[in-house]
């Protein structure tokens, strides 16, 4: 019987205008205006830092050029004070006046490059600042949608129980966040809705598939019945026993399909062998051969449902094989921080374009739903949702020669 989630925490408050109604408030704090305020108000700073720095500068650049001029006059003559003023020693009046006008041109030529020196470094300066104080407030603006990304990512897992619950202004993020919430709760409704159904019917199935099967065996049991009539019991006997098997792989389909909450460390290579242990007497019967290496493979999971994979493989493997010389391999290891088991067999040519229905629930090769007695067509189904479940996952590929070489890939 599914279970009801727990109540959600006390949630911010909803937005006070309407998502879905298409007039805005006009003094709504929205992305757009917060962001044009924010780096509007950046570039006004850092424009009025860059003015106020290089008018700082120009001012003791002219401060200095004009209190140490690169000449004096000595007794009415003019004498250079720097090494690279050079005047005339005799000069003529236009001699002179060329000769100082030089001077301070040079100086002024050393004035410009000292303040544009300066200039370059305050630049670079308020750059890094800039970027900075920049990354940071992006950063800042920016952390709800990095919220609803990780929310988001959770209920990939299938832990449709999250919600994302964003509080702080009434903007877009706000919005997107709500709604976001909303659509969880009508797909987490919908999910347990669907489980609850399945659980409850396969839970009331099994009552009367019971009272046939013991029906059925006390008939059986009886010597003096007819011979007809013990042949239609065992028909009615295995169609009721394929039934069974059905509303199982039902309930564990429907409990797969929830996340694993409860984990524990779980050996694949143990669990590889449990299933072979309960296929051994099958394979025997039809001629195949179980083999392979298996290395200790710890996961976190659930024993059960692990168990449930390696058996349904092995189960596919020693059923759909040939008739004579066939052969299953299991092995497990660890590998690259993942635990592996793989599961490959002889057996018929299997195109690669059907490889993706035998995941489809009650699909077979070739076949659909009824005409076959090696399963009821949940076993791959039930394969790929336990591993789901664990946050794996689940390949086939055909094997060349026939076959297939089915490869479960879970977290360490």
């Amino acid at each position: 019987m599914a279970t009801t989630p727990a109540p959600h925490p006390q949630a911010p408050p909803k937005p006070t205008w309407d998502p879905r109604d298409p007039v805005r408030p006009l003094l709504r704090p929205t992305i757009r205006i917060r962001l044009t305020l924010l780096y509007g108000g950046m570039f006004l700073i850092a424009g009025i830092l860059l003015l106020s720095i290089i008018y700082l500068f120009t001012a003791q650049a002219l401060s200095d050029s004009t209190s140490q001029l690169p000449f004096k006059v000595v007794n009415g003559t003019v004498q250079p004070t720097t090494s690279w003023c050079r005047l005339p020693e005799s000069p003529t009046g236009d001699q002179l006046n060329d000769a100082v006008t030089l001077c301070l041109r040079h100086q002024s030529d050393l004035a410009l490059d000292d303040l544009l020196r300066r200039s370059l470094f305050a630049l670079l300066g308020l750059s890094i600042i800039a970027f900075a104080f920049g990354y940071a407030m992006a950063g800042r603006v920016l952390s709800p949608l990095g919220r609803i990304t990780r929310t988001a990512r959770q209920v990939a897992g299938s832990d449709l129980s999250r919600r994302i619950e964003l509080d702080g202004p009434d903007d877009e993020l706000k919005e997107l966040a709500d709604t976001f919430d909303e659509m969880l709760d009508r797909l987490e409704r919908a999910f347990t809705a669907q489980q609850r159904f399945v659980a409850n019917a396969s839970h009331e199935l099994r009552t009367p598939l019971a009272i046939n099967r013991t029906l059925l065996e006390v008939h059986l049991s009886d010597p003096g019945a007819p011979v007809e009539l013990q042949q239609l019991g065992k028909t009615l006997l295995a169609t009721n026993e394929r039934s069974e098997q059905l509303v199982e792989g039902l309930l564990l389909l429907a409990r797969s399909d929830n996340q694993i909450i409860e984990r524990k460390p779980v050996d694949l290579a143990e669990v590889a062998e449990r299933g072979v242990d309960q296929v051994h007497a099958e394979a025997e019967a039809k001629g195949v051969e179980i083999r392979g290496e298996r290395a200790p493979a710890v996961v976190q999971g659930n024993g059960v449902l692990l168990e449930r994979i390696a058996l349904n493989l092995l189960q596919n493997a020693v059923r759909y094989n040939v008739p004579e010389g066939g052969w299953v391999e299991v092995t497990t290891e660890a590998k690259d921080g993942q635990a592996v088991l793989v599961v490959s067999n002889t057996g018929p040519v299997v195109p690669a374009y059907e490889i993706d229905n035998l995941f489809e629930p009650f699909r077979r090769l070739r076949q659909e739903r009824t005409g076959s007695d090696k399963g009821v067509g949940l076993g791959l189904s039930i394969a790929r949702s336990v591993a789901r479940a664990h946050s794996g996952r689940i390949i086939a590929e055909p094997r060349e020669g026939g076959g297939l070489v089915m490869r479960v890939t879970l977290p360490i």
